[in-house]
């Protein structure tokens, strides 16, 4: 029975021997694995640094951007009132425009039967006008019988008809 114990022990004691060798290789494996990523960090922590320097040169740019953009959006707004009291100053004044042009169509509406009446005043006026010189031409013209001398014809539809305008104040 003591060999039996021997036995065992030295089993034991080969088992534990293949324990620790595989043991061994497996933090071997871990080692390098372990010193893989202590490399690969090393270099990720110098990028990172590089990438922290462009993210803090990008973001001053970008303040100065945006204060720029600022800048420009208040000279803009305020062209943008300008604009916009512009085209209420002429809409103020193309009502007033429109105002005035309807009262003065009004007046001609009501003045109109008044117009015409002056228009066919003027026109035989012209015409009386017109005969009165031809009569102060025939003393002149003695020597042409008063028979042949033709008094000239005034056309009252070629003569342009004026329009007289009379505003209301």
């Amino acid at each position: 029975m003591e060999i039996v114990l021997y036995l065992s022990a030295a089993v034991a004691a080969i088992a534990f021997l293949v324990l620790v060798f595989f043991l061994g290789n497996t933090l071997k494996s871990l080692q390098v694995t372990l010193d893989s990523v202590s490399k690969t960090l090393v270099g990720l922590e110098s990028q990172m640094q590089g990438i922290s320097l462009e993210t803090t040169q990008l973001l001053h740019k970008t303040n100065v951007l945006a204060e720029d953009l600022k800048e420009k959006s208040e000279n803009l707004n305020t062209v943008v009132h300008a604009v916009r009291d512009v085209g209420t100053s002429i809409q103020s004044f193309n009502t007033s425009i429109q105002k005035v042009s309807n009262k003065v169509q009004q007046e001609i509406d009501d003045n109109q039967e008044r117009i015409s009446q002056v228009v066919q005043w003027s026109n035989i006026a012209m015409e009386i006008r017109e005969k009165w010189k031809t009569r102060k031409r025939q003393p002149e013209d003695s020597s042409v019988p008063a028979a042949m001398v033709t008094k000239p014809e005034v056309e009252t539809e070629s003569i342009p008809k004026k329009r007289f305008l009379r505003s209301t104040n």
